[in-house]
């Protein structure tokens, strides 16, 4: 129920509308004196509009909006955090290569930097959409609490604003640019040479996404906007029913790719391919003997034999080969002349010659499943249960991932940082099911509160996390019961760890020098949170070092103390009190990389001394790092 507004009408913005519908082009957005976005004239731009003659200024080609500034402080501002490991809410933590974090996913994305810095290959996001009903982010604009109240009176527990773009906000296109800018410049950054981006989105931010992507990625490494079919019902009360979803398509590099085009292709499924006249060379497909483009050596005559009709280049083109290789191929028999012989030359292409080329992908795809069905296939996961709303089917990432990956690829890495209902990691277990690839994912979610009315939350799932992780323990165990070669299914990764977005592991203790007393130092000597654990502060270091999260960690307990190995013994690590000599010199023995010591694991300096003592002589190469 609206709430009456008990004041005379805003006349500003009032004839702001009227010169709107005259001059469209003219409207933008600023803040006022309060923060809000309000809509406002670019009188610059009116005046030109209402004289015949040139205004006098600078033009630029550029893209802008109000905050992006501050979006690009903010893709640079460091943050101190960390990742908290959750083994009780993972599936087989100690063997698999697949992550679900759980956090806001700007701050990861600044947390993943050095340990995945270049080596993700496939992102694929289905960000918020600008409806008007989406949640967007949990960004902090550094407005006062009052602004905020104002504005929303939405917040997480530590009282930052959780903004969602209502229709009483307007849709406000600034927000959203702002939201997504720093993501996308976080995102390229992780991604490898020939990686490649998929980004979901509808027409209400289409125009400024492409834009920010072409600043981000470089507008030379835009590929295609491929448009989905995504709605195959008709909305009989809409003027124009939308049918379609636009999925940009991002290169890291393009000139990668020209070079490689094959590293982006289907694999050849035989579509069009046929063997009426049994040749015993297999199935084929005729192809044009036409191509664009016009050489010297590829103009001449080619007469039909069995009609007499002769055949010449269009204007600006030339037949695929020289005369020599058309004669070749002729008496080779793979020169026809359409299906009744009496068209013109066309030649054969072999099913076995085009599969290791794959098959080129279109930018029309309407052959995959609605949204509708992604709904469904929750639906049936969850014993009938719609816990999540359209989250996108299954088979439309599966098609992105066959398009980037290859199953032959060392453990390719996909990243979804907009998560939802984990879409994108079902895809990836399934498609590893199908071709026996090794992909692995990343999934990043932000922990959005369930509303407490909706079927989620009457099911017990409190937040979107608790959906995309068990909707990925359902996927597992499905695979394994279908997959009648069990062999297969054990080499198969169907687990995940789960990792939290938390403040640092370290005390945040700052104090000027004039601040310290005698009475302040048994306060200041503990420099770790009481509530942390050795895994806390294990997978901090693993942070900090900018190793991969999924690498392999065991653990051995040498005279009652526990010591943490990974990656097989690349990196040591201990957090006990008072280790004994013994125990260090344990851990040189395995002569790891780097090991690393709680401040508090020696008794006090001597104790360290001896220790580097010990690693110099049995272990030179090892760096030796405390916390």
């Amino acid at each position: 129920m609206e709430k009456l507004k008990l004041e005379s009408a805003d006349i500003v913005q009032k004839n702001i509308e009227i010169i709107g519908s005259l001059f469209p082009n003219v409207i933008t957005e600023a803040r006022d004196e309060k923060g809000n976005f309000r809509k406002r004239i670019n009188f610059e731009l009116l005046k030109q509009e209402l004289s015949a003659d040139i205004i006098a200024g600078e033009e630029s080609y550029e893209f802008t909006w109000v905050g992006k500034r501050a979006a690009i402080v903010e893709a640079n501002k460091p943050i101190r955090k960390t990742l908290r490991p959750c083994v009780e809410e993972s599936k087989e933590w100690e063997t698999t290569g697949n992550l679900y974090i759980e956090g806001d996913n700007l701050e990861v994305l600044k947390l993943l930097q050095e340990s995945y810095l270049n080596c993700i290959k496939v992102i694929y996001i289905d960000p918020p959409y600008n409806t008007g009903k989406d949640f967007i982010y949990n960004d902090d604009f550094k407005i006062n609490r009052n602004q905020y109240k104002e504005r929303i009176s939405v917040y997480d527990n530590e009282g930052k604003r959780l903004f969602r773009n209502t229709e009483t906000n307007g849709r406000f296109h600034s927000d959203w640019c702002s939201m997504i800018y720093p993501r996308l410049r976080l995102a390229r950054s992780l991604l490898k040479d020939d990686g490649v981006m998929f980004i979901s989105i509808s027409d209400q931010e289409i125009d400024n996404l492409k834009k920010i992507c072409n600043e981000v990625f470089g507008e030379e490494n835009f590929l295609a906007d491929i448009i989905w079919n995504s709605t195959k019902s008709v909305t009989n009360t809409a003027i124009i029913s939308v049918s379609h979803t636009h999925n940009l398509v991002y290169f890291k590099s393009l000139d990668y790719f020209v070079k490689h085009r094959e590293r982006f292709r289907f694999p050849e499924d035989g579509e069009g391919f046929d063997n009426p006249d049994n040749d015993p060379r297999g199935k084929w497909k005729a192809d044009p003997f036409q191509v664009g483009g016009w050489r010297p050596n590829q103009q001449y005559e080619i007469v039909n034999p069995n009609t007499g009709v002769v055949y010449k280049p269009k204007a600006n083109c030339s037949w695929k080969n020289d005369y020599q290789k058309f004669q070749e191929l002729l008496k080779d028999q793979r020169i026809i002349f359409g299906k009744t012989g009496e068209g013109g030359p066309q030649r054969k292409r072999y099913i076995w010659e085009a599969e290791p080329r794959g098959k080129v992908a279109k930018t029309i795809w309407d052959d995959i499943e609605a949204t509708t069905n992604g709904t469904q296939l929750i639906k049936k996961l969850f014993d009938g249960l719609n816990v999540f709303d359209n989250p996108k089917p299954v088979e439309l990432v599966k098609r992105f991932l066959q398009l980037a990956t290859d199953p032959d690829e060392n453990s390719p890495i996909i990243l979804d940082f907009f998560s939802g209902s984990a879409t994108t990691a079902h895809a990836v277990m399934e498609l590893n099911s199908e071709d026996k690839g090794n992909r692995k994912f990343i999934m990043v979610q932000l922990q959005e509160p369930c509303d407490k009315n909706s079927v989620a939350f009457q099911a017990g799932f409190k937040n979107i996390c608790e959906i995309g992780k068990e909707r990925l323990r359902r996927v597992g165990e499905k695979l394994v019961a279908d997959k009648s070669d069990n062999e297969g299914v054990n080499r198969q990764d169907i687990g995940f760890r789960v990792l939290k977005l938390d403040s640092t592991n370290m005390n945040d203790v700052y104090y000027a020098a004039s601040d310290y007393h005698q009475s302040m130092l048994s306060e200041l000597k503990p420099n770790i949170k009481k509530d942390r654990t050795d895994l806390d502060l294990l997978y901090g270091i693993i942070l900090d070092c900018g190793l991969p999260l999924s690498l392999s960690h065991r653990s051995e307990t040498i005279e009652g103390v526990t010591v943490h190995f990974i990656d097989d013994g690349f990196l040591a690590a201990c957090f006990e009190d008072h280790i004994s000599e013994t125990v260090i010199r344990e851990i040189a023995k395995q002569n790891p990389q780097r090991a690393v010591f709680r401040d508090s694991c020696f008794a006090g300096s001597a104790a360290k001394i001896n220790a580097e003592a010990i690693f110099k002589l049995q272990a030179p190469d090892t760096s030796i790092k405390v916390i």
